[in-house]
Formats: structure tokens, sequence, C-alpha cells
């Protein structure tokens, strides 16, 4: 398990968050199994995935920035269907379910940054 990805703060960040995000969809209604259910988990499962693709595409860094780019969208997916479950009353509000969600969209942001910043050219 040596992979570039594993050495990420934010993709380890992610994993947890897909973690955080099957326990407290768990609570979810068995109708919704099909539903917000299916889809927060696999906007969730998006994440990580998504770091790690691009991570293993480090020798084009244009990629590796679109794949990250996926990734943050794929937060700001999970976001709002957090809100949406909440709002259904689905499940109660967790505050550090929601900080960790803008924890991980923070990371992405800076890792983007850098990488942005660190040859131009390259993009």
């Amino acid at each position: 398990m040596g992979r570039g990805h594993h050495q990420l703060d934010v993709w380890h960040d992610a994993i947890s968050l897909v973690e955080a995000i099957y326990r407290f969809s768990a609570r979810f209604p068995p109708d919704e199994r099909f539903g917000l259910t299916a889809q927060l988990r696999r906007a969730a499962v998006s994440v990580p995935s998504n770091i790690a693709e691009g991570a293993a595409r480090t020798s084009r860094r244009k990629e590796y920035l679109h794949f990250l780019s996926i990734a943050r969208g794929s937060v700001s997916e999970v976001e709002t269907q957090l809100i949406i479950a909440v709002r259904l009353g689905l499940a109660p509000a967790d505050e550090a379910l929601d900080d960790h969600v803008q924890r991980v969209f923070a990371r992405l942001n800076a890792l983007i940054k850098k990488l942005s910043l660190s040859d131009p050219s390259q993009v």
C-alpha cells in the first residue's frame, strides 16, 4: 500500500468521510435504500476514489487537477444531500459530519491551489 494517494491527508479524510456517511445514512428508512441513501453513499465514495485516480496520473498534472475537481464536486453533492436528508427528516443534523465535509472540501481546495501554482505551464 505505497501508492501516492496514501500519503495525502485529504485522501485519509475522505475515506473517513465515507465511513461517517455510511453510518449516518444507515439511520434512513428502508424505503430510501435505493434513493437518497444510495446517492449519498455513491457521492461520498466518489471523493477518495477520484483523489486516488488523479494521483495515479501524476505524470499529467492537468488530469490530476481534473480528478481533484471532480472529487470537490462530489463533496458538494454530499453536502447538498445531507441538507436534503435533514430537511426531509430522515436523520437529525450532525455538526461533526458537517465539519468533516467542510474540512475535506478545504483540503481539496488547498491541494488544487498548490498544484495549480506549482507549475502553471503544466496545467
